[in-house]
């Protein structure tokens, strides 16, 4: 009953109660962004979502349109700012996600929404992660976030596929507050992303 009904309902209504109360520091934030980063205010990047469908997932802009003489953009290194960084510790530049949750995209709760460059690259046990609708955030964030291993994170993505209830969805967004407030788990390379997944010959 909760898989079918309840866990939408209650994205629902749980992301608009927080775009409304979370609306002074969205403007704010978007405040910021255009000021100190330009325009647009929101980076726009085609996910997979459920059963591997795409769509238009957004944040607020970490990084600079800077570009060199030639008209290319500079490396990420180059374009993300300390104030990009903040963002993405804080993890306020996954708020404008809750726009995706309302249009029933992404859940609260999920295996985060990876790059589509990766649906070719997932042996058939890793892309078992596409069978429920991305999330905001997941097991894997609570137990890791960027810290660990592909192959950790795809078992902890999976393992919520076969074993999500509400009471698990409860934990995990109590859980996730708590690191994103401790700012715990996080790890990014000298360009300020995480690694990249490869693939691998399972």
């Amino acid at each position: 009953m909760y898989r079918k009904f309840f866990k939408r309902a209650i994205d629902l209504v749980v992301s608009l109660m927080a775009i409304i109360l979370l609306s002074p520091i969205l403007l704010l934030v978007a405040f910021l962004v255009k000021t100190k980063l330009g325009s647009p205010i929101l980076f726009k990047q085609e996910r997979p979502g459920l059963n591997e469908k795409k769509f238009t997932m957004y944040k607020f802009r970490t990084m600079t349109n800077e570009k060199d003489k030639n008209g290319v953009l500079l490396s990420n290194e180059d374009r993300l700012t300390g104030f990009g960084r903040f963002l993405r510790s804080t993890s306020l530049d996954e708020l404008p996600e809750l726009i995706n949750v309302i249009k029933g995209e992404m859940s609260l709760v999920g295996p985060r929404p990876l790059l589509v460059e990766y649906l070719s690259l997932y042996n058939k046990e890793q892309a078992r992660r596409h069978n429920v609708k991305p999330g905001i955030t997941g097991w894997a964030q609570i137990n890791g976030r960027n810290a660990v291993s592909w192959n950790e994170k795809f078992d902890y993505d999976n393992w919520y596929v076969d074993n999500y209830n509400l009471f698990i969805d409860i934990k995990i967004i109590i859980v996730t507050l708590k690191k994103v407030f401790v700012r715990e788990g996080i790890q990014y390379n000298s360009n300020g992303d995480t690694n990249k997944f490869k693939g691998n010959k399972i």
